[in-house]
């Protein structure tokens, strides 16, 4: 419209200037227009390839540029409608039949989600209309009869709910959430159902449904954050409850629950990260610090004490180990504290207790790996048993560096040395420097070491022969006694 600048108004008429304006509003609109049906044209498009998100941001252009236009509504309805976004297509199928209030397709639409939305009345009513519009309509007829149906089994439920039969409404919401999927209020009556029942997991599906359903709820966030930090799932628990703080920072539920689960999330965390770090004693004090804050919810109880049943095992502290695991194991039958426990047996050399256990676990869970490979090794432990136990002979953990391996040979070997011994005392000496040479031999060797730690020993000819290998001791010349001194370098 740069040709207008040029215009010297002073010497326009009024009639011209009326022209001028009718010109350059028409001119707009037309424009306007073109534009409205370019973003009702590409919605169509994606529409139909299934782009929903798309075709709604089309619509959405459409309205504001032609906000009297029914069908702009009704189209964005209809993708609104697809997403299941129920208030917001409810809200464009009214404004649709509050401008058209004969367009039976629109009132046929919002029928079906009232209907979604368990509003049965609001939603009989919208069907009756259609049926007098349209008397042929089958949905529409078809449901209104089942209407009543509906209205009487939600009564039900809220009768079998107020009476305690907590079962069987939830079994009845159930069978009315297939056809009213949205309705916020069946779902968060089904999850008090559950709840009572103490089915938490159930629970928290539809809590999780009721805050999608009715967005920007405090109270949701803080129920759902609570249910999942009963069932032990803390981190997802602070998630949670931080979307609650989002809303309201100062909530006086949320505010304080987020503290104390933000607290023990830490520290359930730095048990975990001691733990892959070997710091096996800094987790387990991290875990204790954990009984200290919470000893009432009981799957987090259990968290804690899975980690000090663990660590305590890795720690070699089979002892408090065993008393650990028992108490995790009280609170929850788990497979993988049951490998821990069975560890801990097999470190106070209770191979039949630990078998026993190995195979507890398998009937928990059968396919454990873990549970399958401890039960083999525990049988071949059991076996070893009756042989040496090179860790035993020198006094070293199962978890000895080379380097404490060799210096505990070497004090060992100086102690038990034949030369230092005469007489009876010094074919007992004899004895115990074989066994103290062999454990060096296997211990510092880090293919017989796994052989050994796997429940075979190396210096077995037995063992040898079954696995189909030749067997050849260093010490075969010592088994029946020896007619030479010993002279060792402990190097």
């Amino acid at each position: 419209m740069d040709y207008l600048v040029n215009i010297n108004w002073n010497k326009v008429t009024p009639c011209l200037v009326f022209l001028v304006l009718e010109l350059v509003l028409e001119f707009s609109e037309c424009a306007s227009q073109a534009e409205v049906n370019k973003h009702l044209e590409l919605g169509r498009d994606f529409l139909a390839r299934g782009q929903l998100s798309d075709a709604l941001t089309h619509y959405h252009a459409a309205v504001e540029g032609d906000p009297h236009n029914y069908l702009t509504y009704f189209k964005r309805g209809t993708v609104y409608y697809a997403l299941g976004k129920a208030k917001f297509a409810l809200q464009d199928f009214t404004k649709v039949l509050e401008m058209k209030s004969d367009f039976t397709s629109a009132r046929l639409q919002r029928a079906n989600v009232y209907l979604k939305l368990a509003q049965y009345v609001e939603a009989k009513e919208d069907y009756l209309q259609v049926t007098y519009a349209d008397p042929y309509n089958q949905e529409a007829i078809s449901q209104f009869h089942r209407i009543d149906e509906y209205i009487e089994e939600l009564r039900l439920v809220e009768a079998y709910y107020r009476g305690g039969d907590f079962r069987a409404a939830a079994e009845l919401a159930t069978s009315l959430l297939e056809v009213s999927p949205w309705s916020a209020q069946l779902r968060q009556l089904r999850a008090e159902c559950y709840i009572a029942m103490n089915d938490l997991f159930s629970a928290v599906s539809d809590i999780r449904s009721v805050n999608r359903l009715q967005q920007d709820s405090t109270d949701g966030y803080f129920r759902l954050a609570t249910l999942l930090y009963r069932l032990g799932h803390v981190s997802d628990a602070l998630k949670e409850i931080r979307e609650c703080l989002k809303l309201d920072p100062e909530h006086k539920k949320c505010f304080p629950f987020y503290k104390k689960v933000k607290k023990i999330d830490k520290l359930l965390l730095d048990c975990e990260e001691k733990s892959e770090s070997r710091d096996f004693l800094g987790c387990i004090e991290s875990a204790n610090k954990v009984l200290r804050s919470e000893d009432e919810v009981t799957l987090v109880v259990f968290e804690a004490r899975k980690w000090l049943c663990s660590c305590s095992v890795k720690e070699e502290q089979y002892t408090d180990a065993l008393s650990q695991c028992n108490q995790a194991l009280e609170l929850q039958r788990d497979a993988r504290v049951l490998c821990d426990k069975a560890d801990a047996l097999l470190g106070l050399d209770m191979f039949d207790d630990a078998i026993h256990t190995f195979k507890e676990a398998l009937e928990i869970e059968e396919g454990l790996q873990r549970a399958k490979d401890g039960l083999s090794r525990a049988q071949k432990l059991q076996k070893q048993s009756e042989q040496r136990d090179y860790y035993k002979i020198l006094g070293v953990k199962r978890t000895a560096s080379k380097q404490e391996i060799t210096k505990a040979y070497r004090k060992a070997a100086q102690k038990w040395h034949p030369d230092n011994y005469q007489g009876d005392e010094k074919k007992i000496a004899e004895k115990k420097f074989i066994d103290i040479a062999a454990a060096k031999e296997v211990l510092t060797d880090p293919e017989k070491r796994a052989q050994f730690d796997s429940g075979t020993d190396p210096l077995d000819p037995d063992s040898q022969r079954g696995q189909g290998g030749p067997f050849h001791s260093p010490f075969h010349h010592f088994q029946h006694g020896s007619p030479f001194q010993f002279k060792f370098h402990f190097n």
